[in-house]
This record gives structure tokens, C-alpha cells and sequence, in this order.
């Protein structure tokens, strides 16, 4: 095993599994200090930009880009496995998103549906995380056992998997890949807010706001879009989207996730005029028919204000200023802090909301397990060696953890081996 990106940095994941001399990639993952991805080389991986000597898959956790962003310059020739929600939600993003991409995987993640890619036995199980259809992973080879934790939380809307994971977590692994992005951030027993508990906050919010209640976030967090969409409907009043937040609910596939379609009711599309110049230049304009019934135009948007709220990004300002629709409005910040930083577009936007005397409030919580729920999870699993990954606090992990092995990035580790 070889963790190429991630023993001192979240982001970039990027892990290499070898056995009877065959290959599989865990994740490729562009990372966050990335400039651009030009600019940024692929981890050095034989055969990564195709050959013989390829590795059999790569194997993506999930739809963020920290964990599959070096795919497009990886070969075309590398099978790709992920989830089935995880292509359909990342094929609906790329006609929105610049640095997007669609992927057509060869095979599809289940939940405890075991698949065998070579010499290796990979169970997948579903997790709740901020990023829809994500996955932990156990993997077998040669009668060694590896645990990779991908990204996962226990207070999110799918905790019960979490639960689940305790329960009846994957026996006698030899090697536990477990992501500690949370340390640092709270005390060493802190958690989270739930997203129930966050539901309440925005509705108590949306109660107390005299105009159009504006919510930013990603449309990708669909955990947060229910959040927002429950709130909303507590509060009396509509969930607004854009095209590219229906697309992505769309392509959830889940029946019990909020769109715009028959049986949703507080439901509302409307589609910002930089979105309907770029749906018309790429040749899908005919995709806003679909939301016939729901449509919202921008003559309504003033008069719906007070009992509106809508996912928002900054860029949306300025169809909310020509429409007068910002009277008495409010902000929610729902995103990492971090993306409020000197010299980033959360910062601009925070600038914007206070030129137009715009009440500006973080109300989130986060996408990764408290130290508290790593604790249990690494009790759980008790794996004979824990290896940080996914965390710039791999120091802390000696003190919060048992059998933990630091490991350094490009490391050849033997799963197995006697800690």
C-alpha cells in the first residue's frame, strides 16, 4: 500500500493497492492548494497515463473533487468504478460547472454487494457524508485486510448508516485508512450540529426574515438542500432553485429527495439569465421545459421575496437586483468557513451583501465525523494498525487513537505486518 496524497493534507487522496502484481487506485484526487489542474501532475503512479502496466481501477469514494480531480488527465484507459447516484450527479454537473467532467464507470459501488476487481475483494459500504453516494471500503487480498474510511460524518441525514457502521462494523482489519479532517477544528470530544438541528436554525431564520431568505451553499450537498427545502416548508414558505440545483436533485435518483416534479409541493425554479445564456449556448435550453408547473420568472421574484428562499451563489446577485427582490433580505452562509478567506469569491460575496446593508450569517455544520465519532468508529473497526489520512492534524491522531502508524506520503507500507 502506498498513500500518494493525503498523510499530511485533506485533499488530493490519492492511495495505490498492490497485490499478486496487479494494481488498484483508491481515489485521484486533485488537491485543494491546487492553482489550477494544468498545472498539477499526477502522483506517481506506473501506468497511470496508460500502457500495459495501467492499474486495473480506480476507484472513486465519492463526487468531490478533492477525490477524483486528476482524473482527466489520467488514461481513458483506466477502468473507473463508482457509485451509480455519483456518475449520474457528475454527468448532470458538467454542463453547468466549468471544471466538471462526466465519467462513465465500467462497474457501480453498492452498498455491502461485494465486486471483485483482480486479486482484490472490495465491499463497499454507503456512509453519510455532505457528498451524495458516498463510500467507505473494505479490501481484501492475498488474506489481508484493508479499511479505508473514505469521508463519512454520523450527523448528517444518513447517520443511521453510521450507526449501522458501529454496529456491525468490517472485522480483523489489518490496516484502518481513516480521514480526520475534523481535528483541529473542535476539541478533542466536540461535535457537530446535526442537520436536524440545523433545519431548526433556518427555520427560526426564515421566520425572522422580512424579505427573501438567501442560503449558500452547494447544490451538491443534497443533505443541505433537504435541510434548506424542510426549513422552508416550517417556515412557511418556498424553496427556490436554479436549473443546475434541479438537475443534480434530479440526478439523485431518490424518490424522497425534493424536485421539481409531480408530488413536490414549496417547490420553485427559476432560471438566472447567465444560466439561461449558457443552457441556450450549449444546446440544452429545452431541459427548463421539464420544469414546466414550476417555473418562477423575474417579474415574480419581488413580490414572492418575503415568501421565498432561495439556494443562492453570488453571482445570482445580480439578477436578484434588477428584479428589486433584495428588500429586507438576509444571507446564510452554509459552507466551510474556509471559503470566506481574504481574496476568495465567499469573501466578495460577503463584501456585496454588506454594500447592500444585507445581513450576513454562517449557519452550517460540518461534512466530517467529530473527533468524538472517530473515536468510536476506530474502537469499533480496532484495527491491528490506524493510518491517518485526509487530515493536516496527523499528530493528533497518537493521542485520540490506538495502534496509530504515521505514515509519510509515497511510503510503501506491507498490509499485515505486526505493528
Amino acid at each position: 500500500m502506498k498513500i500518494h496524497r493525503g498523510t499530511r493534507e485533506i485533499g488530493g487522496t490519492c492511495v495505490e493497492l498492490e497485490s499478486a502484481g496487479k494494481r488498484i487506485l483508491l481515489d485521484l484526487g486533485l488537491p485543494l492548494a491546487a492553482s489550477d489542474l494544468a498545472s498539477t501532475p499526477l502522483p506517481d503512479v506506473g501506468g497511470l497515463g496508460g500502457g500495459e502496466d495501467r492499474p486495473l481501477a480506480i476507484i472513486l469514494s465519492h463526487g468531490h473533487r478533492d477525490h477524483w480531480g486528476l482524473i482527466p488527465k489520467a488514461s481513458r484507459e483506466i477502468p473507473l468504478v463508482m457509485g451509480r447516484a455519483t456518475e449520474s450527479i457528475m454527468r448532470a454537473a458538467a454542463d453547468f460547472v466549468p471544471e466538471a467532467i462526466a465519467l462513465d464507470a465500467v462497474h457501480y459501488l453498492e452498498h455491502a454487494r461485494r465486486m471483485t476487481i483482480g486479486p482484490f475483494s472490495v465491499v463497499p459500504r454507503l456512509v453519510d457524508h455532505s457528498g451524495f453516494d458516498a463510500y467507505a471500503m473494505e479490501i481484501e487480498a492475498d488474506g489481508k485486510r484493508l479499511f479505508y474510511s473514505g469521508d463519512l460524518r454520523a450527523h448528517g441525514r444518513k447517520g443511521s448508516l453510521f450507526e449501522a457502521l458501529i454496529d456491525n462494523p468490517p472485522r480483523n482489519i489489518d490496516i484502518m485508512l481513516m480521514e480526520g479532517s475534523s481535528l483541529g477544528r473542535l476539541s478533542d470530544d466536540g461535535t457537530f450540529p446535526t442537520e436536524d438541528a440545523l433545519e431548526l436554525t433556518f427555520a427560526d431564520r426564515f421566520k425572522n426574515t422580512a424579505g427573501m431568505a438567501l442560503v449558500a451553499c452547494s447544490a451538491q450537498n443534497i443533505d443541505r438542500v433537504v435541510t434548506a427545502y424542510r426549513a422552508a416548508k416550517r417556515s412557511g414558505r418556498t424553496l427556490i432553485i436554479d436549473a443546475y440545483a434541479a438537475e443534480i436533485l434530479k440526478a439523485t435518483g431518490q424518490q424522497s429527495i425534493p424536485k421539481p416534479s409531480t408530488g413536490w409541493s414549496n417547490l420553485a425554479v427559476y432560471v438566472p439569465e447567465r444560466q439561461r445564456r449558457q443552457l441556450k449556448a450549449r444546446g440544452i435550453a429545452p431541459l427548463v421545459d421539464t420544469y414546466r408547473g414550476f417555473r418562477l420568472w423575474p417579474e415574480q421574484l419581488a413580490e414572492q421575496a418575503s415568501r421565498s428562499v432561495m439556494l443562492f451563489r453570488g453571482w445570482m446577485m445580480d439578477d436578484l437586483d434588477r428584479a428589486n427582490a433584495l428588500s429586507g433580505a438576509s444571507l446564510f452562509w452554509s459552507q466551510w468557513d474556509g471559503y470566506l478567506a481574504e481574496g476568495t469569491p465567499g469573501a466578495a460575496l460577503r463584501a456585496a451583501c454588506e454594500a447592500r446593508r444585507i445581513p450576513f450569517e454562517v449557519v452550517h455544520t460540518s461534512g466530517h465525523a467529530s473527533p468524538r465519532d472517530l473515536k468510536r468508529l476506530a474502537a469499533a473497526v480496532a484495527p491491528k494498525w490506524l493510518v491517518p489520512i485526509h487530515t493536516f492534524e496527523r499528530h493528533r491522531f497518537p493521542r485520540l487513537f490506538e495502534n496509530v502508524k504515521l505514515v509519510d506520503d509515497g511510503e510503501w507500507i506491507e498490509v499485515g505486518n505486526e505493528p
